[in-house]
């Protein structure tokens, strides 16, 4: 999952994923990967790793990860090259949704760049951004494609539906409410790879005082979370700044020092929930004496297209998939035992996975 953050200057964004980015590196004996100074990888929290590699006694521990790209240069004019957002908007392109940190919090050491807290006004302004890009994209598209559709039905039929997204785009919204009315458009929108379209998580940044009730008494929390619910969005409040100090702490400590301020999860655990509720993702386990291992992939995949996810072979060769839950194997210890007391199932290729399912692929190539 390849996430990308955006936000204004001065919003938090840079400190959320500088934080984000050490703590989910650290979390999980994970190394830090820096691809590029604007990319970082992080582990996916997921207590279920740690209790069945300690119970398979397992060399090797890897949980899913998460790829973000910090999209700087964002401002006001950046689709037309203000800042450094031409530069880096072709990043986002690439990503499966945007998280959106967006200021909830006053402070006067830590000047606004439109002078004053507005969480709807910076949201349409990143916007606003993110559509003109789109439509340059739109416009160069229909630039190409219109030559072709004087005598080809199919460009026509491209045409016709870019000069309908754009049409919306210039009415101020986002693409994510263009309807494509058959198949054949869906695959067209969905080429075109809009920014718009994208689904978006808003990161709520509050100060410290707000946390305690999850921002319910934050004004500028209430209008993100109606807007977000308004289009279908995600939505998480956040501190950057304490996420910046749980960074620096060992784990024992992370866990003492959140409930010393009444949080029961931390920042990078709440992205994650928000990122796979949005996305439809669940993760499927494996489990051995090598290694234990979370593998991402979206609600309703079926037990071959599993079995891919690990190596090409497995779903070309597929056979019978060895299923139990993973607290079903913890409770009785191994796989064995499991089997024994007929909690283990073999399914076939119309198994649809479900989320904590410890699997066991059998295939032959």
């Amino acid at each position: 999952m390849k996430l990308g953050i955006v936000g204004l200057p001065n919003v938090g964004k840079s400190t959320l994923f500088n934080s984000l980015t050490k703590a989910g590196a650290e979390s999980a004996n994970y190394p830090f990967c820096t691809i590029d100074p604007n990319v970082g990888i992080v582990t996916v929290p997921d207590e279920r790793l740690k209790l069945l590699g300690d119970m398979y006694h397992s060399k090797k521990v890897t949980p899913a990860v998460i790829e973000f790209v910090d999209i700087a240069g964002l401002v006001k004019g950046a689709s037309k090259g203000e800042g450094l957002g031409n530069q880096f908007l072709s990043n986002i392109r690439e990503v499966d949704a945007i998280v959106h940190v967006v200021r909830c919090f006053e402070d006067d050491n830590v000047v606004h760049v439109d002078g004053n807290i507005n969480p709807l006004r910076d949201i349409e302004t990143i916007n606003l951004e993110l559509i003109f890009s789109d439509i340059e994209i739109l416009e160069r598209r229909i630039a190409k494609v219109g030559k072709q559709a004087r005598m080809d039905k199919t460009a026509a039929k491209e045409a016709a539906l870019l000069e309908r997204v754009k049409a919306l785009l210039e009415d101020g919204k986002l693409a994510m409410a263009f309807q494509p009315e058959d198949e054949d458009e869906e695959a067209i929108f969905a080429s075109l790879n809009l920014l718009t379209a994208k689904p978006v998580i808003y990161a709520a940044n509050v100060s410290e005082d707000d946390l305690a009730d999850d921002g319910a008494s934050n004004a500028g929390v209430a209008a993100v979370r109606e807007y977000a619910a308004e289009s279908g969005s995600g939505v998480f409040v956040i501190c950057a700044q304490i996420e910046e100090e749980i960074s620096e702490l060992e784990e024992d400590e992370k866990a003492m020092f959140l409930e010393d301020l009444g949080l029961k999860e931390s920042g990078l655990d709440k992205l994650v929930k928000a990122s796979y509720k949005l996305l439809g993702l669940i993760s499927f386990l494996t489990s051995g004496e090598d290694e234990t291992r979370a593998w991402t992939i979206k609600i309703g995949t079926k037990a071959p297209q599993a079995a891919g996810k690990i190596h090409t072979d497995f779903e070309r060769g597929f056979i019978k998939a060895e299923v139990v839950n993973y607290k079903d194997l913890l409770e009785q210890g191994s796989l064995a035992a499991a089997r024994e007391k007929g909690l283990v199932r073999m399914e076939g290729k119309e198994y649809v996975v479900q989320d904590g399912d410890n699997i066991l692929f059998r295939f032959n190539v």
